[in-house]
């Protein structure tokens, strides 16, 4: 039985995985080096709970709950208690494998290890393992106390069981787990990163401003946010990296990053986070 969920690594995605799994009844122990960036996501999490108190959609007693089984721990030997694991430290190929080999040597053998990897390889990160059938992605969507979608990942050694534990656990969220397979970007970014990166070809080549090319997608399409917006809320660096996965491990030259976006991130102009990427942020 599922009871102790560890979540490595405090960033946005992170603190939204701890939030959900603890709302849902879940003891979490939310892990990172950083004791700045576990003190910065309890707080988002305690406003996060708080709005959904103000709105009527969690009542103060369930809020206090939930914060009462949230748990945060610079020290990485405090995952040894938990029974499965979410990873969602950055998007670096190498720095998740040396994390899986770590955490396999950490956690009990029978313990499912998961990765919220939005592209990189799950057999890449099962093989560095002695555990490949208990490895997955579990790929949410940001913000995550509010989108419902689960990307499964199965990687070549994926076992049926530790996938069956993953959909199970996202019914308990609330949230709709859809498989996907092992290859780059997966269903969600192999589709919308290349989106957004013609969005930034369009605006590098003259084709319309930021805001025309926003409001194309918004009233044309019915997209919730334009893709320029959208690219900004998840990080420039993020989707080029993305993008990056893609290119290398497809082989394609359709999947070749806009030298905009390079340059964007080489700026440092990141998006929300960093307060300036195709639009500026107070």
């Amino acid at each position: 039985m599922i009871r102790r969920i560890g979540v490595i690594g405090a960033g946005t995605m992170g603190n939204g995985i701890a939030q959900v799994f603890a709302q849902a009844g879940f003891e979490v122990c939310l892990q990172d080096v950083s004791q700045g960036a576990l003190e910065r996501a309890r707080g988002t999490i305690e406003k996060s709970l708080a709005k959904f108190v103000e709105k009527g959609k969690l009542s103060a007693a369930d809020r206090e709950g939930a914060l009462q089984r949230l748990r945060t721990d610079h020290a990485f030997e405090a995952l040894s208690e938990v029974d499965f694991v979410v990873e969602a430290i950055i998007e670096d190929a190498e720095a998740k494998r040396a994390l899986f080999a770590r955490l396999d040597r950490v956690t009990r053998p029978e313990v499912v290890l998961s990765s919220n990897t939005s592209s990189i390889s799950i057999t890449l990160l099962g093989a560095a393992t002695a555990r490949p059938e208990r490895v997955l992605g579990m790929h949410f969507m940001n913000p995550v106390p509010l989108m419902p979608l689960v990307e499964l990942i199965r990687g070549q050694r994926t076992g049926p069981d530790a996938m069956s534990l993953a959909a199970e656990l996202c019914s308990q969220l609330g949230k709709t787990g859809i498989e996907a397979a092992d290859y780059p970007g997966f269903i969600a970014n192999r589709i919308l990163m290349p989106m957004i990166n013609e969005a930034i070809f369009a605006l590098m080549e003259g084709v319309g401003t930021v805001d025309a090319i926003d409001a194309v997608m918004k009233l044309g399409m019915n997209h919730p946010m334009g893709p320029l917006t959208l690219a900004d809320f998840i990080g420039l660096d993020v989707c080029l990296a993305i993008m990056d996965v893609l290119h290398d491990g497809l082989g394609d030259p359709k999947y070749r990053a806009c030298p905009l976006l390079r340059r964007k991130v080489a700026a440092g102009q990141l998006g929300r986070k960093s307060g300036h990427g195709f639009y500026a942020y107070a």
